[in-house]
């Protein structure tokens, strides 16, 4: 198995939870919080989006799909567009409102498109370039990578419990 293959796989991994976490739930399902400071299920495939996207890109050096291809718009929230979620509170949770799992599955379907698009060109001398030096040590394309597909894999658990409450 190639580096490509093995990230292509974790994402399509991803890919495949997200569909069976919204699929056929109501908007009221999607926006489901059993605690006024607890997630959505709309919010967090949202955000879970938002990172891989913003993330993706900007290792990719490509313009994230959420503005590129009009999600941004489509969406209609009142967020700014640069908004992933990261620091999000309980007020702004409440702002990612969606009324059918249309809405998310497609912009998700059009960054894992991206992204598989991405990754299926790495080899293994990618990820080591140093992507982020902000950090100590260095992020490397591997490392962010990794912290992505972590990041979606936790959030879309999330929404997978979600779903039972909600579906109850």
């Amino acid at each position: 198995m190639t580096t490509a293959e093995l990230l292509r796989d974790a994402f399509e991994r991803v890919h495949e939870l997200v569909h069976h976490a919204v699929d056929g739930l109501t908007g009221d399902q999607l926006c489901y919080r059993p605690d006024p400071e607890a997630n959505s299920i709309a919010w967090l495939i949202w955000h879970l989006t938002r990172i891989q996207d913003d993330h993706v890109a900007a290792v990719a050096g490509t313009e994230q799909v959420w503005t590129s291809d009009g999600w941004f718009n489509r969406f209609g929230l009142d967020v700014g567009p640069e908004e992933t979620g990261y620091g999000h509170g309980p007020d702004d949770v409440a702002k990612v409102k969606v009324t059918s799992g249309e809405l998310l599955i497609g912009y998700h379907d059009a960054v894992f498109q991206a992204t598989t698009r991405f990754v299926s060109e790495l080899t293994d001398g990618d990820l080591s370039r140093v992507v982020d030096e902000r950090w100590d040590p260095p992020v490397t394309l591997g490392v962010r990578l990794v912290s992505v597909i972590s990041d979606d894999l936790q959030h879309v658990g999330q929404a997978a419990y979600l779903r039972g409450l909600a579906t109850g």
